[in-house]
């Protein structure tokens, strides 16, 4: 493609979308006049004030796939607040510059292009997305250093949670922290670095600096960098006010030895804090993960209510949703597990008619289908993931309560005030482990949970599913992860990845194998 200076642009001669008709075409104009809008409205937000900060958005045309679709970027080391749409740059998809902005009479700088545009064009590659903004916002900043050798922003248990992409109010929202360097472009590398290592993040933070928001669309973008700011200025002045904004009922900072900053009697009686002589450390753990069959819920309870529940309401609920998006994506992995089944020859898997075939013999095939996994004991997503839909209808008309053991509401209130963050690992979805401990014999025990983990992690019989969970929880060493199981299994593969590991022994658990090694509980109050 041939590129000629034209009045301070630049004219190209190749794709329809890098003609002169195009970079003045519609599309082109609204996403100028939209860009120089949303400059001034940052500035006023303090985003981008004093040159700092930039903005790019693709131009929406559904004519063009989104890799190709125009890119459309501020300036760099200009005045945000006086853009006007004829100051912004166009670049293609692959980096080219298709258009510079004509220079200004002094004292106005002669036009460069963002400082940032390495970065940006990192989210666009990586993360398919559709705008990203770069905000010097002051809480963005100041919230990377409330501890200088954090690596990650964290904080649960927020309204405005619910604004990040993918995230809800109960999830722990996890932001990469990488270290600022003396040339914006130099970050290049390690934003790189920081996206491939959190593949669910839509932002990353730059110490001393600020922090780089993306989304499918400059609305999810601009949306997503609000709810970032207003969290990281709440946990600034929750911080201020010695209030931990990371766990689930932001109660006092701890500190390593798990007593307030603000020396708050925590009223804990001295054998409650103490090891028996079958568990006995020194140091409590950060984290702590519970598996929930045998360990905080009695077998009997799964494989006598909650497995015949789903078992006998396939049917019924297929029936109900059928047409809903939702049971359409069940319906699809359940026919992609099927088609594998039948390749592998597992028994009682029976081939599903496509949609044409109406609806009741698909589900008819998929009953069958589910009946048998159900009764093999099967962990596998399909199934996991259409028998978290179907308790889910069970618990909210309240046909179901999930049942934990009676010490496990006073364990995790006790680890709470000791300002450990509990999370959970099982083989049922993350929304039925939600659904158990929200609407449980005890009430809503959610609250005293941080997070949720299931096999989209990982087999719990493989080692890297647990190292995995160390790298998301972020700790220092695996080990200062306690894991609670009743499957020795489990506790082999955690224990291999390095987190400490205890066994949990309940009425109706299988046998261990003699000599296991492993130290043993038959309650939560001997952790």
């Amino acid at each position: 493609m041939a590129a000629l200076a034209v009045n301070g642009g630049v004219k190209l001669v190749g794709p329809a979308t890098h003609t002169d008709a195009y970079l003045a075409s519609k599309p082109v104009k609204e996403t100028r006049a939209l860009l120089s809008e949303l400059c001034r409205q940052f500035y006023t937000l303090g985003w981008v004030s004093g040159t700092g900060g930039s903005i790019t958005i693709k131009v929406h045309d559904d004519s063009i796939p989104k890799p190709h679709q125009l890119i459309l970027m501020s300036p760099s080391g200009v005045q945000k607040e006086r853009m006007e749409p004829e100051d912004m740059y166009v670049i293609s998809g692959n980096g080219s510059i298709l258009f510079s902005p004509s220079p200004k009479l002094y004292p106005h700088k002669p036009p460069k292009c963002s400082d940032c545009a390495p970065l940006f064009m990192k989210a666009y590659e990586m993360r398919d997305a559709g705008a990203v903004i770069h905000s010097h916002g002051m809480e963005s900043c100041l919230v990377t250093m409330l501890n200088p050798m954090s690596k990650e922003f964290r904080i649960t248990h927020m309204e405005m949670i619910k604004g990040i992409k993918g995230h809800g109010y109960y999830d722990e929202l996890v932001v990469p922290i990488i270290e600022n360097t003396a040339y914006e472009n130099e970050l290049t590398d390690s934003l790189a670095k920081a996206i491939q290592a959190y593949p669910k993040t839509t932002a990353v933070l730059v110490r001393n600096h600020g922090i780089y928001v993306w989304g499918d669309s400059w609305i999810s973008a601009k949306t997503q960098a609000e709810c970032y700011h207003y969290l990281f200025d709440a946990a600034i002045k929750l911080h201020q006010l010695g209030v931990d904004w990371s766990t689930p009922n932001h109660g006092p900072i701890q500190n390593g030895k798990g007593t307030s900053d603000r020396n708050a009697n925590l009223n804990m009686s001295t054998n409650a804090l103490t090891a028996d002589s079958n568990y006995n450390s020194n140091l409590l753990p950060r984290c702590i993960v519970l598996d929930i069959e045998g360990t905080t819920t009695p077998i009997s309870f799964v494989m006598e209510v909650l497995f015949p529940y789903a078992r006998d309401n396939v049917g019924r609920h297929l029936n109900a949703t059928y047409d809903t998006a939702e049971t359409e994506d069940d319906i699809k992995l359940l026919h992609a597990q099927v088609q594998d089944d039948l390749q592998q020859g597992v028994i009682g898997a029976v081939p599903i008619p496509s949609g044409d075939a109406g609806k009741e013999e698909v589900i008819a095939a998929l009953v069958t289908n589910v009946d048998a996994m159900i009764k093999a004991d099967r962990k596998i997503t399909a199934l996991k993931q259409l028998q978290g839909h179907i308790w889910r209808t069970g618990f909210e008309s309240r046909e179901l309560e999930g049942v934990v053991f009676d010490d496990v509401p006073e364990a995790l209130e006790k680890w709470d005030a000791l300002g450990i963050k509990v999370y959970i690992y099982s083989s049922g979805s993350r929304l039925a482990q939600r659904l158990l401990f929200g609407n449980s014999n005890y009430g809503n025990l959610r609250k005293y949970l941080s997070g949720f983990f299931d096999t989209a992690v990982g087999n719990k019989r493989e080692t890297q599913s647990y190292v995995e969970i160390s790298q998301s929880l972020g700790v220092d060493k695996p080990s200062e992860i306690l894991f609670v199981t009743d499957v020795y299994q489990e506790a082999t593969a955690a224990k291999a990845a390095g987190l400490e590991v205890v066994i949990s022994v309940r009425p109706g658990n299988g046998p261990l194998p003699e000599n296991h090694g492993f130290k043993t509980v038959n309650s939560f109050s001997e952790i």
